[in-house]
């Protein structure tokens, strides 16, 4: 059985800060070809497809497409704040390695 991503509090907490769901909006995470490992990350506020699986809580959505949901099985979306800057993270077991950019990873 497929274990889908899952979303920290932290990740919902932000988007409720930046009024997500008030817009009609959703975080969508997309995996795409490319980037300096060979796949990359795509972070963005986006309207929910029908085809997506969506992850809510605390009134918020996270998205996946249905062509990224495999590369982000048992993954976990977060928010990160750091002296370098805020951003949404994703920790995923299944990438073999990741640059140092957080955004890109192979498989």
């Amino acid at each position: 059985m497929k274990i889908p991503p899952r979303v920290t509090e932290r990740a919902f907490k932000r988007l409720a800060e930046i009024g997500a769901a008030d817009q009609g909006q959703a975080l969508r995470i997309a995996v795409q070809g490319g980037g300096c490992s060979g796949f990359q990350y795509e972070i963005a506020l986006d309207t929910p497809k029908n085809d997506d699986l969506v992850l809510d809580g605390n009134g918020q959505m996270v998205v996946v497409d249905p062509i990224s949901l495999p590369f982000l099985e048992n993954a976990t979306i977060d928010f990160s704040e750091e002296l370098i800057g805020t951003r949404f993270v994703i920790d995923n077991p299944n990438a073999s390695s990741s640059c140092g950019c957080g955004t890109s990873f192979s498989m």
